[in-house]
């Protein structure tokens, strides 16, 4: 069944003739404008920011908090040859901030060091033994942290009482109390005046490395939009400008690391863009931190060896293989254990990989529209994340409950947690008592802006390259959502690794074009079938064998009313976990699959039923519809022949008599029934005798041969009718 994953919001909001004439002084189209005006950009100042990438529009670092004390002290301990630890974070965000530090610290010809924490034995954040290790075995007299640190009081605690200076500069929730760090450069900071607060790790790095080096070090952008991208911040104000400029630079990097991931990625720098980042290079990255250590991440990012490079690309490009059969594994594990009585899934097992399970929980989330907490088991402990909805914040709802966890955190739509495994039970209580103590409409699905409703005929190359100039897309400045309906699907089919993905072919009139359906591959069928089918599309370009050609990529999917399915041909499989049809079928959606001969008994089957979706299997024993209820001379030539037998016994000899008369035999069965219910003969034991007195009768007075002509319009509807006829058929019954 094809199910909506949001509740689509088309955009009201119309510019005025004024705006329009603004925006057609920038070449933008009509469709490029009512987005912009619909997203804010309403003014000839704001156009005019937005569409400009102008580096002197970034803020003044200074303005974030502490900045001062931060260049001063690491001034210092540039002179005085002090040994320097940047201390990062395992993911894409972590690695980026700390090669930028790092690249900064060495042109100042410092003395640096760069750890980046392992998830498993380190965890998130300052670790105390690490700063430990690093103080007294490498003499390290000054840390600063990178896209961490606002909550590691304990380990800088310990750094300060060892005379060890800790920077903070992190972007991460302020939590009420901060640690008693030497500075915390953060853009969130209560005494700070700092004007954007949505700078990612990278983005604060950055920020430090301006301010260290008294110019914008252009050629480190392209590590901002790495880690900017890949931390899904606000693509708005200077993250838009830092993005915008250093994806230009990515494309001409001469980062020989990112060069051979880019190589292996078969991601052609030209063509390199925000999608480029967030579903290739960036998971690549993440990969490593995912499943092992990550500071191999740092040489890729910076250093200077091929042979090295392109051996850690490799590694990284064989850990994001990995990371994907991981997760797909436990997908299908996870998405199995689902109790669809209970409004929040809490979903645990052990040996289940812990660096993955928040994407695991993304994935299940997108497909049941519920919270999704999933939990790896190991040794008494359950720990993993949560993923949830816009309807129920998960972070408020589990808040009160600390006393549950030995460790939680997040934010409405994410957390991340540990606890006693025996307290699973409790915890899938307290998130369903949650639901229902609010009131929450578990119906409610995440909302998706559709930006406008469009037919193929308006969509060519050049509708994308109109849209270039409201990129780089992310939070806050969504790729353009649009609308397409009244359309035919002409080929549905499967691809990628078994089938996982679907590429339709839709046509309207004389246009057409692909669209690709990612992890829709085993809906082909609904897909190829379904009417009033409604998409929410995003544009994409795609290049293959040397042509370049506009393709659609599916957002997301509705059917208006039932949705009809006809599964009736042999090589058409029963939909995975859709029960069937029975006399206590409560499911969405249901297949019928055997047809009784009684269409009473399968009119009760329907009776105060709303099904969303139908899969008609209809499977028929007795085919009589293929046989028909008799011809005349069928009748005629039955007769004549066991007129000339005294005696024939039928459970012997039926096949025999069918071979002969080329009836086939459950028609011939029936024919005898009814000559036996006209007294044309009398069947004792099985042997049938001729009565050649009865009384001339016509073959219509029969019964049985009216309930057989009825049978076989009734199976003619089941076998040979359109879903849409049977399902009205259905209704009819039901009405009547």
């Amino acid at each position: 069944m094809i199910t909506s994953k949001y509740s689509w919001n088309p955009i009201e909001k119309e510019p005025d003739d004024g705006f329009f004439k603004l925006a057609k002084k920038e070449n933008l189209t009509l469709t490029a404008s009512k987005i912009l005006f619909s997203r804010g950009i309403n003014t000839e100042e704001k156009l005019t920011d937005f569409l400009s990438a102008d580096l002197s529009h970034l803020h003044d670092p200074y303005l974030l908090h502490d900045m001062d004390k931060a260049v001063a002290r690491i001034r210092q301990a540039i002179e005085n040859y002090e040994q320097i630890l940047i201390y990062g974070d395992y993911d894409a965000d972590g690695m980026t901030s700390a090669s930028i530090v790092k690249e900064t610290l060495e042109m100042m010809g410092a003395e640096a060091q760069v750890y980046l924490p392992n998830r498993f034995t380190d965890g998130y954040g300052p670790n105390q033994s690490v700063y430990k290790y690093f103080i007294e075995q490498q003499d390290v007299s000054l840390i600063i942290t990178v896209d961490n640190g606002v909550a590691g009081h304990e380990a800088i605690a310990y750094a300060q009482s060892q005379g060890v200076d800790v920077i903070v500069t992190d972007h991460h929730s302020m939590p009420a109390e901060l640690p008693q760090a030497f500075a915390i450069v953060h853009p969130e900071h209560p005494e700070s005046s700092y004007p954007f607060k949505h700078l990612a790790g990278c983005g604060v790095a950055f920020k430090l490395a301006s301010a260290l080096l008294e110019s914008i070090p252009t050629e480190m952008l392209d590590l901002v939009a790495i880690g900017t991208i890949a931390d899904m911040v606000s693509l708005t104000d200077e993250n838009r400008i830092m993005v915008k400029v250093g994806l230009q630079v990515l494309k001409t990097t001469e980062r020989i690391g990112l060069i051979e991931l880019m190589k292996i990625s078969e991601v052609e720098a030209q063509d390199l863009n925000e999608e480029t980042i967030g579903f290739k290079i960036a998971p690549q990255l993440n990969a490593l931190g995912r499943l092992d250590d990550p500071n191999p991440a740092i040489e890729l990012l910076t250093g200077f060896d091929d042979e090295e490079a392109q051996a850690i690309a490799l590694m990284i490009n064989a850990k994001n293989e990995e990371r994907k059969d991981v997760v797909q594994k436990i997908f299908d594990q996870a998405i199995a254990m689902i109790d669809r009585s209970k409004p929040v899934q809490v979903l645990a097992k052990q040996g289940w990989h812990p660096g993955v399970l928040g994407i695991v929980a993304g994935r299940i989330l997108e497909q049941i529209s519920q919270p999704v907490i999933v939990l790896n088991i190991e040794d008494g402990l359950a720990k993993g994340s949560a993923r949830s909805i816009e309807a129920v914040d998960i972070f408020k709802a589990l808040d009160d409950h600390r006393d549950l966890f030995l460790a939680f955190g997040g934010h409405s739509g994410a957390a991340g947690m540990a606890l006693e495994a025996d307290k699973l039970d409790q915890l899938s209580d307290i998130m369903c008592a949650y639901v229902q103590d609010h009131d929450i409409d578990m119906s409610q699905k995440n909302s998706l802006t559709i930006d406008e409703s469009i037919s193929l005929s308006e969509l060519s190359l050049e509708t994308i390259k109109s849209l270039e100039k409201l990129a780089p897309f992310g939070m806050d400045n969504k790729k353009p959502i649009f609308m397409l309906k009244d359309f035919e699907v002409k080929q549905a089919r499967t691809m990628g690794q078994n089938g996982a993905h679907l590429k339709l072919k839709l046509a309207q009139g004389a246009d057409s074009f692909d669209l690709v359906a990612f992890n829709q591959g085993h809906l082909a069928q609904e897909f190829q079938q379904a009417q009033g089918l409604e998409l929410a599309v995003s544009l994409s370009v795609n290049k293959w064998n040397g042509q370049t050609t506009l393709q659609l990529m599916l957002e997301d999917a509705r059917v208006q009313g039932v949705q009809l399915f006809d599964i009736r041909s042999k090589n058409a499989s029963l939909p995975d976990n859709v029960p069937i049809l029975s006399e206590n079928s409560s499911a969405e959606a249901v297949v019928l699959l055997d047809i009784p001969e009684n269409q009473e008994e399968l009119k009760s089957l329907f009776a105060d039923q709303d099904f969303s979706a139908i899969y008609f299997k209809n499977q028929i024993k007795q085919s009589y519809y293929l046989t028909g209820y008799g011809t005349r001379e069928q009748f005629a030539k039955l007769y004549k022949t066991i007129y000339q037998f005294p005696e024939f016994d039928v459970r012997y000899k039926l096949q025999e008599l069918s071979h002969f008369l080329k009836i086939p035999d459950i028609l011939l069965v029936k024919m005898i029934q009814i000559f036996d219910e006209l007294d044309f003969v009398s069947i004792t034991d099985g042997v049938m005798t001729v009565n050649k007195d009865a009384q001339k009768r016509d073959i219509s007075e029969s019964q049985i041969y009216q309930d057989l002509k009825n049978l076989v319009k009734f199976q003619e509807l089941m076998a040979l009718g359109t879903p849409q006829e049977i399902y009205d058929w259905l209704m009819e019954s039901r009405d009547d």
